[in-house]
């Protein structure tokens, strides 16, 4: 019976061979999921980017409001982004343990995405409380 024959060397060795390719395949998908976690960090830069951009280059907009409201929309759109990269690069470092390559603490990756969004929410409420379009009125009044 097959269970019976002898495991020969060349058996062990290409056992060896398979294990270490998937340890090899596993700390690449953790270096994967590293890119893809702060390529998404630097999308939710972006949005917060636009919002700020469109804010100022279109202060003088009319209504004033409507302005502010699509500068959210952008703003708002990094706290999603930064939120759900951490939820997903959380729920893939659960999944997967590192071999030869030290895997990101998660902690870290609450830390930076909380942030983010803490910042983002704070620069939200903070252009809607700033009366730059009363500021901007009576300069020019």
């Amino acid at each position: 019976m097959a269970q019976d024959d002898p495991v020969s060397e060349d058996d062990d060795r290409s056992t060896k061979w398979a294990q270490d390719r998937t340890d090899w395949a596993e700390d690449r998908t953790i270096m994967a999921l590293e890119r893809t976690f702060a390529g998404w960090i630097r999308t939710a830069f972006a949005a917060i980017a636009i919002g700020i951009g469109f804010r100022a280059l279109f202060g003088a907009f009319e209504p004033p409001w409507l302005a502010r409201a699509i500068a959210t929309v952008f703003i708002a759109l990094a706290i999603v982004f930064a939120i759900g990269a951490e939820r997903r690069a959380s729920k893939a470092f659960h999944r997967l343990s590192s071999h030869a390559v030290d895997s990101p603490r998660l902690p870290n990756i609450r830390l930076i995405a909380w942030s983010i969004s803490a910042g983002a929410a704070l620069l939200i409420v903070a252009l809607w409380l700033l009366n730059g379009d009363t500021a901007a009125a009576s300069a020019n009044g």
